[in-house]
């Protein structure tokens, strides 16, 4: 099973942009950290960074035919792409949307995402552990059906 890590804009800055918020580690730390568990999980993870909408899009669209799901951090796309959301709804494929920060105590326009609501399960809050704790959802759904 083989299943798509999506992460959106700014993410690359991890361990730099607002560490009090997002922690110290960096985005090679979290996909490391995602390799191993994989490993435990008996699955393959490919993995994609973009800050363009449309390059993320794009990786949907051509990932969907080897992967079976997509654990998802859009960042701030969250917030505002409905392309994004339909790129995903359109390849038919599971996904779990994940963030590190708990998004729901933070500024107003970050309470809405235009995927929770077509989403498997959305995992926010625990820092770099809402990706560990997304691909256990995902990978544990994706195995029951």
């Amino acid at each position: 099973m083989r299943v798509a890590i999506l992460h959106g804009p700014n993410l690359r800055l991890l361990g730099i942009r607002e560490p009090e918020v997002y922690g110290s580690g960096t985005l090679a730390d979290i996909n490391e950290d995602l390799r191993q568990l994989a490993v435990e999980l008996g699955v393959d993870v490919e993995v994609f960074q973009s800050n363009h909408e449309g390059e993320l899009v794009d990786f949907i669209e051509e990932a969907a035919g080897r992967v079976r799901g997509f654990l998802v951090n859009a960042g701030g796309l969250t917030h505002t792409s409905v392309a994004l959301r339909d790129a995903l709804i359109g390849v038919g494929l599971p996904f779990v949307e994940v963030h590190l920060s708990n998004v729901a105590a933070r500024e107003p326009f970050r309470h809405h995402s235009y995927l929770s609501a077509v989403s498997e399960g959305v995992v926010f809050g625990f820092g770099a552990r809402s990706y560990l704790l997304g691909l256990r959802g995902l990978v544990g759904r994706l195995s029951d059906g």
